[in-house]
């Protein structure tokens, strides 16, 4: 029988609690009288001061009496196969995994009360009988977009959290709607809604202190609905306060491994009652081909059984095994670097703690930028992190390339993103072999990776490749590279992942992956033959990744890893402005348009960019227009000339070109006097200086700017919109990147191993 033991959380709590536990553990009960400073015996059995109504009060006694019941039922009992605990319950869960020791747990729900304590201003109201998704649906219908449904218990009762007046309009709207009955919780706060933000992020600081270990049995989070991953415990635990509560989805991942059986542990039987509501209607993920997606990326539930513990593929076996073991990941799985700190610091911080792997978007960062954001993620993750870095091509500035490879060699960055690379460069070669060696075999090895971000198989050519002798010696003549590390560069490719990037956010050959992946399969493997390498290059699959679909299709085309970026951006790690992200979640998949490049402007290169609700596509593809038609400023004719200046610059040409040369003089003081000498090239330089303008716009959220608002973004975010819509991971404040990597892996391993059923037993 595979059980699972469940522990309550507030709200189970009553006078006379833990009578039949609480004198088998003086000892440990004195610990806790030390920590907290009052008579916790007193306080569980009489209701004693401080008494068990105030949170700061009741969260540390009902761990108490929760943590003692396990230790009596321990005893006397076989470990379950799995636990969980509702909200403060989801400590016991992790004391009974060996995760703290009683008094580490005991300090932990004190100043998880203490900081829950302080938040005011609103309160929780529990509906019941009505769907989840159907409130949802009621609440967006009924223009209530500052309430959130803080607990999932089961498919008939949800919490909502929120300001007490919009609490008020939301059960109006409820009981108006017939959709269920609205009981008031007697709380003091908005518990477990984005409401408790800053409670999470005091609380994040205070967890950062405390040292845990792994998991000894299986622990199911509340807010993934998911086992706890190596390394995650202060990340969730952090996230719980401001997170729902997926206990409908929680109790329904248990049977669909199989459980059988809970047991209750601790003063309520709550938990009963609601595993037995998930047994008579458990969460059905909604077919990942529909426009519905689930809160948290929990497996399909069917009756449990072999056919269930049977599944011959899941997340964590999807793409390349070596990938995985090589990047220190649990999903053959990269979120890819957005530039201007996009991808921030906070979300490969975020995507490490939960043992997956993000690139922080370096590009169009000063060095002083790029220092910095080292230093603040090695200090958030320590030197054996798992983060990377983004190098974007500058051809016309190689000595900055060089330089922020500099500083990455000297931060020990272990992987790296090369994008709108068309040749292989001194720089990325530097990075790439630096600390090279020979295995005792004789085997050439690297310290380093490389991911290359290709669309052409030309360029893929060169990656694929070993680097040019040439380059090899010039390294060697420099100092940068040793000739034992040059010796073994010449055995092995510039590149060991190549990721083909279809239509992508950004920079975009506007490719297909359905004709690009096969071809780079194929190339991959001419040039495996042709070097003899020792280890097999690996192919990933970027652009247009929005979907469970569409990741099941990149493995099925030959990936042996993913790498989303779109979607990445509506997220509330991303390091855009709200005003951008609230634009990205109604964006749909016909809602982006292809625009110049600001950065490659001259050479007529594009960027795929949000159209809907700004002006700036057709504003810049005009300035292009403009730019290959005329010589320079002055031949411009008045009209339009006027235009750019009034509506697109909302300035001169002669104050645009003032700023500009002031920015140039400080870092490419060059290119004035080539502008002094070329009139084309001074306009380009001033038709260029709206790019920055309006990236900044949209980063800083400027008020009524938004016409001028350049947002990278692929057709990808579009449908993974689609999936989410009418669930909790609708709003972006819900969608954090590690959440969003679960929903896509999980998804496309179940379409691959339902389809792979279909196969083998086409009569179903």
């Amino acid at each position: 029988m595979t059980a699972a033991w469940v522990f309550p959380g507030q709200g189970a709590q009553r006078r006379g609690m833990g009578a039949d536990v609480i004198d088998r553990y003086p000892d440990l009960c004195a610990q806790a009288d030390a920590i907290l400073g009052y008579d916790v015996r007193a306080l569980c059995l009489d209701g004693a001061a401080p008494g068990l109504h105030d949170t700061r009060y009741v969260q540390p006694a009902l761990f108490v009496v929760n943590a003692l019941s396990f230790l009596a039922r321990i005893e006397e009992h076989p470990p379950p196969d799995f636990l969980a605990g509702h909200s403060l319950g989801e400590y016991n869960a992790l004391f009974a995994a060996g995760c703290f020791d009683f008094a580490t747990g005991v300090r932990l729900v004190q100043r998880r009360g203490e900081l829950m304590g302080r938040a005011t201003g609103g309160g929780m109201v529990a509906v019941v009988g009505g769907p989840p998704d159907r409130i949802a649906e009621l609440l967006r219908e009924s223009g209530i977009d500052d309430v959130d449904l803080a607990n999932r218990n089961s498919a008939e009762q949800v919490v909502l959290s929120g300001p007490a007046e919009a609490l008020r309009r939301a059960s109006d709207a409820v009981v108006a709607a017939g959709a269920g009955r609205c009981v008031a919780l007697r709380v003091s706060a908005p518990f477990h809604s984005r409401h408790m933000a800053a409670a999470a992020a005091q609380f994040r600081a205070f967890l950062d202190g405390v040292r845990f270990a792994e998991p000894r049995i299986p622990v199911i989070a509340n807010v993934t609905a998911l086992p706890y991953p190596a390394g995650a415990v202060p990340d969730l635990l952090a996230r719980q306060v401001d997170s729902p509560v997926c206990w409908w989805e929680s109790m329904s991942y248990l049977l669909a491994r199989g459980v059988s059986e809970t047991v209750e542990v601790g003063p309520g039987r709550v938990l009963t009652e609601l595993w037995t509501a998930a047994r008579r209607q458990p969460y059905r993920a909604p077919a990942v081909s529909s426009a519905v997606a689930p809160v948290a990326p929990v497996a399909p539930v069917a009756p449990a059984g072999p056919a269930t513990a049977g599944r011959r593929i899941c997340a964590e076996r999807l793409g390349s095994a070596q990938f995985r073991r090589d990047y220190g990941v649990r999903y053959a799985y990269l979120a890819g670097a957005m530039f201007k700190a996009v991808a921030s610091t906070a979300m490969v911080v975020r995507l490490a703690r939960a043992g997956l792997m993000g690139f922080f978007g370096a590009g169009g960062l000063t060095l002083d930028e790029i220092e910095a954001a080292l230093r603040d993620i090695r200090a958030q993750l320590g030197d054996t992190g798992r983060f990377g870095m983004n190098l974007l091509a500058t051809p016309d500035d190689p000595a900055v390339e060089r330089e922020i490879v500099a500083r990455y060699l000297r931060h020990d960055v272990r992987y790296l993103e090369a994008a709108s690379y068309l040749q292989v460069t001194a720089g990325l070669v530097h990075f790439r072999f630096q600390g090279a060696y020979r295995a005792p075999d004789g085997t050439p090895r690297t310290r380093r990776y490389v991911v290359a971000k290709v669309s052409r198989p030309e360029v893929a050519t060169a990656f694929l490749s070993p680097p040019p002798q040439a380059l090899l010696d010039r390294l060697v003549a420099e100092g940068a590279l040793t000739a034992d590390e040059a010796a073994v560069a010449a055995s092995l490719p510039v590149a060991g992942d190549v990721c083909v990037e279809a239509d992508s956010g950004g920079h975009t050959d506007a490719g297909s992956p359905y004709a690009l992946m096969p071809a780079m399969v194929r190339l991959r493997d001419e040039m495996q033959t042709r070097y003899r390498y020792p280890q097999r290059i690996r192919i990933g699959a970027a652009g247009g990744i929005g979907s469970p679909e569409s990741a099941a299709a990149a493995f099925v085309l030959g990936a042996d890893f993913v790498v989303t970026g779109s979607v990445n951006q509506c997220t509330p790690e991303a390091g855009t402005s709200d005003a951008v992200k609230d634009l990205l979640a109604t964006v749909d998949v016909q809602d982006t348009a292809y625009a110049p490049a600001g950065d490659l402007f001259e050479l007529g290169a594009r960027a795929q960019v949000v159209r809907k609700g700004t002006l700036f596509p057709a504003r810049a593809n005009k300035l292009y227009q403009v730019y290959r038609r005329y010589g320079g400023l002055d031949e411009i004719d008045p009209d339009t000339r006027r235009t750019i200046e009034e509506r697109y610059f909302r300035r001169s040409f002669g104050e645009v070109w003032d700023e500009t040369r002031e920015y140039l003089r400080k870092n490419r003081s060059r290119d004035i006097e080539r502008a002094e000498r070329n009139p084309k090239v001074k306009m380009a330089l001033v038709f260029r200086w709206y790019f920055v303008h309006s990236t900044r716009l949209a980063m800083a959220g400027a008020p009524g700017e938004q016409v001028n608002y350049q947002v990278h973004c692929g057709p990808a975010l579009g449908a993974f919109n689609r999936l989410v819509a009418g669930t909790p991971l609708q709003p972006w404040r819900a969608r954090h990147v590690d959440r969003i990597a679960e929903l896509l892996m999980t998804g496309a391993a179940e379409l691959l191993d339902g389809s792979l059923r279909e196969w083998s037993d086409p009569e179903g």
